[in-house]
């Protein structure tokens, strides 16, 4: 749904990617260093529940990390160091970032005030399970020809987003993130459908 702002925020981006570009700083490392911030955003959300002011600082991590991962890509196209083994790179460590910020709301119990401790870990699971096939109907679908930008309601950008919104709300009143979480698991599972209904119909095109 944001592929367009998206594209409009990387322009905004050039002269960042400008300023990464001169002190040496590569796709690659731009990638990792967005990993860190994933990891360290996952730290904070496994805290939360102690310390609710973690929550905020959960949130400028997640929202550094996607920064990195949007910038990381503007340095790659703009400066010619685009490479297969860093797109990989790239998607690899974008699924264990999701991974982790998800593990460590889960871990925490953060969707238990909304839930409770049954339901809680369920809803959890569903958004990072979720979130893992959105990427891979993607990779499925690209890897036989298949487009899959704009598919969907809710791609990486989107669920980033969701989830940050709701991690501030939650620092004032907590059971707002499960409910996040809650919303997160039934969009990234609807997108997910989506995709296998595009994949389905563009198959069936190139079969008639």
């Amino acid at each position: 749904m944001l592929t367009k702002l998206k594209k409009k925020v990387q322009q905004m981006l050039a002269s960042q990617a400008r300023a990464a570009h001169k002190v040496g700083l590569t796709p690659n490392k731009v990638s990792i260093i967005g990993f860190m911030l994933a990891l360290s955003s996952a730290g904070a959300y496994a805290m939360a529940q102690k310390y609710s002011w973690l929550l905020l600082l959960a949130t400028f991590f997640l929202l550094a990390s996607g920064f990195c991962d949007t910038l990381d890509g503007i340095i790659a196209r703009n400066y010619q160091q685009a490479t297969v083994l860093g797109g990989f790179l790239d998607s690899l460590l974008d699924r264990y970032a999701d991974a982790s910020v998800y593990a460590g709301i889960i871990i925490a119990g953060l969707c238990n005030p909304a839930w409770g401790p049954t339901w809680g870990p369920i809803w959890g699971l569903a958004a990072l399970a979720g979130s893992l096939l959105v990427s891979y109907s993607r990779a499925r679908a690209e890897a036989v020809g298949i487009k899959m930008e704009s598919v969907g309601l809710a791609e990486r950008a989107e669920r980033m987003l969701i989830l940050a919104a709701m991690s501030i709300v939650a620092f004032f009143w907590l059971p707002a993130l499960g409910y996040g979480i809650f919303l997160l698991a039934v969009l990234a599972n609807l997108t997910v459908i989506q995709r296998a209904l595009h994949v389905y119909k563009e198959l069936k095109k190139k079969i008639v």
